[in-house]
């Protein structure tokens, strides 16, 4: 299945690369959600974390490596920030495609959701 972040991978889409290697990829979120918001993803087609398998883990851990590293490079690590993985359609996922967002640069909100309480 072709995605934008297939697309974005080979070429065909250009993003604003600040981060790549053999196997990842980040790049500037062109819809960003806060001053600093970054997308993070495999090069590796996996459609979702439920979808990791066991030979993944390594590359979910260089993602989770490149994340920190972004975060001192972009002037976050100090204040703060957010890595959120989206994981199926009531979580928000809108790209068949695993990704993580570096969110940071500001003071972010509570994070809330639709859930009951937690008695």
């Amino acid at each position: 299945m072709t995605t934008v972040f297939s697309k974005i991978i080979e070429g065909s889409i250009p993003c604003n690369k600040v981060f790549e290697n053999e196997r990842i990829l980040a790049f500037h979120d062109i819809e960003p959600a806060a001053p600093v918001h970054v997308l993070i993803i495999p090069k590796k087609v996996i459609a979702s974390m439920n979808d990791v398998q066991t030979e993944d883990l390594p590359l979910i851990g260089e993602i989770h490596a490149v994340a920190q590293q972004l975060a001192a490079e972009l002037g976050i690590a100090e204040t703060g920030y957010r890595l959120i993985n989206n994981c199926g359609p009531d979580s928000g996922q809108a790209v068949a495609h695993l990704h993580y967002h570096l969110l940071g640069g500001a003071r972010l909100g509570a994070l809330t959701g639709n859930s009951a309480s937690h008695a």
